[in-house]
């Protein structure tokens, strides 16, 4: 290809030849060329040499998305091909084909298509774009979907931030077909949920959680159950499902809650479920001022840290969290506990409930680590998208 090029440092060229999908402002040693935002640029290492092809983007600290180490065009076939392979790993891998059921189709880096990601919800698809390049070649994704899957209707989300760290501005809406007039109702095991395609969180339901809410279920039988940042209940709905004597979610979202009494009445447990709109942190210390107590506690909290400086500021908002629900949890009670920040490790996040545990003067005990299902892949070449970590553990 004879074209713009970026010239790496001898960091950034490690980082390059390790695949890593991300090349920041920092490891650019020069652009040769005028690329304008979602021109394909060569990638060349520190010595000149050929490392791959990706999109260039002067409006983001990700100035360059790497997608192949080919020479080969970026090109709406070349997206639609991994489109293509995407979804064909869940149907045909991972039989996540049920049609009434719902699954993450396309998983941004996971799936070597950094920038997009598409959720399935029945006969309908939910598409979020992320990166400005894969935004220019949207079209050929989306014939890409109809030919693999034939949906009833594609609609765009958007997530919040987009316009200031990528340049893109869009706006939520139908793109192709139609959408139902309410909530659509989708299958997951034995339960059923509602999810709103148009509003709310991420894509409607966080289908990351799906393997992970049964696991917190077996915990669940006799117990009561608070259900911190429960969006729309799936947790509550779960656990009272297999036996918990009742349970609250609490989020601060009212539209949320009323999805979360509605899914409880779709699964005939509404009588047991309570909800709370209110700050968790700010429901948590009431409930421990008060008193009250639950014999497992849920924390789902949304990410708290964008960026490697927000990590400082996250840990310790996971330990204050952490250290107020064990404020009210009843003796050999049960913390099921959540980090969905990619840039927060493991480790950290271990640390941040151990610090917890220690300031609350309750010794934990991890019985299980929970991550991300297989429909959200984890690419060894970029480990921020290992993004869900949790625990089960046992309080003494």
């Amino acid at each position: 290809m004879s074209g713009p090029s970026v010239r790496l440092t001898a960091r950034g060229e490690a980082a390059a030849r390790a695949r890593h999908p991300w090349i920041f402002s920092g490891a650019l040693a020069r652009v040769d060329g005028e690329p304008e935002a979602g021109t394909e640029v060569d990638v060349l290492g520190s010595g000149g040499a050929f490392l791959g092809r990706g999109l260039f983007n002067p409006h983001s600290q990700i100035r360059v998305r790497l997608y192949t180490a080919a020479d080969e065009p970026l090109d709406g076939a070349f997206f639609a091909a991994r489109v293509r392979e995407a979804v064909r790993l869940r149907s045909r891998t991972l039989g996540l084909a049920d049609p009434a059921g719902a699954c993450r189709l396309v998983f941004s880096e996971g799936d070597d298509l950094s920038g997009l990601t598409v959720d399935r919800y029945g006969d309908h698809l939910v598409v979020v774009l992320t990166g400005f390049g894969v935004a220019g070649r949207l079209e050929p994704i989306l014939d890409a979907l109809e030919d693999e899957l034939s949906p009833e209707g594609i609609v765009l989300r958007t997530e919040k931030g987009m316009g200031e760290a990528e340049g893109l501005v869009l706006e939520d809406g139908l793109l192709r077909g139609a959408l139902p007039d309410g909530p659509t109702e989708i299958r997951e095991g034995d339960l059923r949920f509602a999810v709103d395609l148009r509003t709310g969180q991420k894509t409607g339901f966080y289908l990351d959680q799906r393997r992970n809410r049964g696991r917190a279920a077996a915990y669940a039988p006799g117990r009561s159950v608070a259900d911190v940042c429960s969006y729309t209940g799936a947790f509550s709905v779960a656990a009272l499902r297999a036996g918990a004597e009742r349970s609250v979610a609490v989020d601060a979202s009212a539209p949320a809650l009323e999805l979360a009494s509605a899914n409880a009445q779709r699964n005939g447990v509404g009588d047991r479920l309570e909800t709370a709109r209110a700050n968790a942190f700010d429901w948590l210390a009431a409930q421990a001022e008060q008193g009250r107590t639950f014999g497992m506690i849920v924390l789902d909290p949304p990410r708290f840290a964008r960026s490697r400086r927000g990590v400082p500021a996250a840990l310790k908002a996971y330990q204050r969290l952490n250290g107020l629900a064990l404020r009210c949890l009843e003796e050999r009670g049960v913390l099921v506990t959540f980090s969905c920040s990619g840039r927060v490790s493991d480790a950290d996040f271990q640390e941040a409930v151990a610090r917890a545990a220690s300031g609350a003067g309750r010794p934990l005990r991890i019985v299980e680590r929970l991550a991300q299902g297989p429909d959200h892949p984890v690419s060894t070449a970029c480990p921020e998208s290992a993004y869900l970590k949790g625990f089960v553990c046992l309080a003494g």
